[in-house]
């Protein structure tokens, strides 16, 4: 799908505050209501947008240990069997197959240092898993969707 600036522009608007209304989106890119809606249908039938989400703040819900954990697998493991593995763990909130020695990297968000530990024995003890190395967050420098940035 080609995007045009204000395709863009719709999306990086949209990436900042998915809940936008259409007016107010015109207003700041110079379409009507009625246009922009066009747009926004467009983009969604066309894949560039798959959704619409809320986005959470960890420490409010009480999960005060973030973490990664790289994955090393046994000989040759499926992506599919690593996520239907890690998949059971709410805790578990991205998982991805990475590059370099390690077989995946996980994104833990824990309430606890004991409830990221428990997590971390139960994926270790998967029959696939030869070792998991892990590394805790201390401080988040930057966070943002992906998407086009607004300007």
């Amino acid at each position: 799908m080609r995007l045009d600036r204000l395709d863009e522009q719709l999306l990086a608007l949209l990436v900042a505050d998915a809940r936008r209304s259409y007016a107010d989106l015109g207003a700041r890119v110079g379409l009507t209501a009625s246009a922009v809606k066009r747009r926004v249908d467009r983009l969604r039938e066309g894949g560039a947008i798959t959704g619409f989400t809320v986005t959470l703040d960890p420490a409010a819900l009480g999960w005060t240990v973030e973490g990664y954990v790289e994955l090393y697998c046994r000989s040759s493991t499926p992506p599919e069997t690593i996520r239907a593995a890690v998949e059971q763990h709410a805790e578990v909130v991205d998982a991805s197959t990475i590059s370099g020695e390690a077989d995946a990297l996980l994104h833990i968000l824990a309430a606890d240092m004991r409830d990221f530990e428990r997590v971390l024995e139960r994926i270790g003890a998967e029959p696939f898993v030869a070792r998991t190395k892990s590394v805790l967050v201390l401080s988040p420098l930057l966070r943002r969707g992906a998407g086009p940035r607004a300007v």
